[in-house]
């Protein structure tokens, strides 16, 4: 499963790799959100795919009894979208925005708007 995970991870970054070469500033913005996509399933696939209980431990038991799923990629994935949502809600404001000034999604066409 990890080898799958690995080529499916491979793949979103190439994909967002391609999508940030491309001239539109929409597309440029897809681009990120899937970068930032692959980077949680990396990580998410690096800390181990392994099924296990909650990280919980009853009551006078010093040690787990079975495996246990680590909680620490899982919070920090969490962290991680919620950021990424952020960074996509401001830039869908920039890019209205600077389409309503300039007229145009083309980096290049807003390129020639600084002179």
């Amino acid at each position: 499963m990890e080898s799958l995970m690995a080529y499916v991870v491979g793949i979103l970054f190439a994909a967002a790799i391609y999508m940030m070469l491309r001239r539109s500033i929409v597309k440029l913005v897809i681009g990120l959100m899937i970068l930032s996509n692959a980077a949680n399933l990396l990580i998410f696939v690096v800390s181990g795919m392994t099924r296990g209980a909650p990280p919980l431990l009853p009551a006078g038991a010093e040690a787990p009894a079975s495996a246990i799923a680590d909680p620490l990629p899982q919070a920090l994935i969490l962290t991680a979208i919620v950021i990424a949502f952020g960074v996509l809600a401001f830039a869908v404001v920039l890019i209205r925005r600077a389409y309503e000034v300039v007229g145009t999604d083309d980096l290049d066409q807003m390129k020639d708007t600084d002179t």
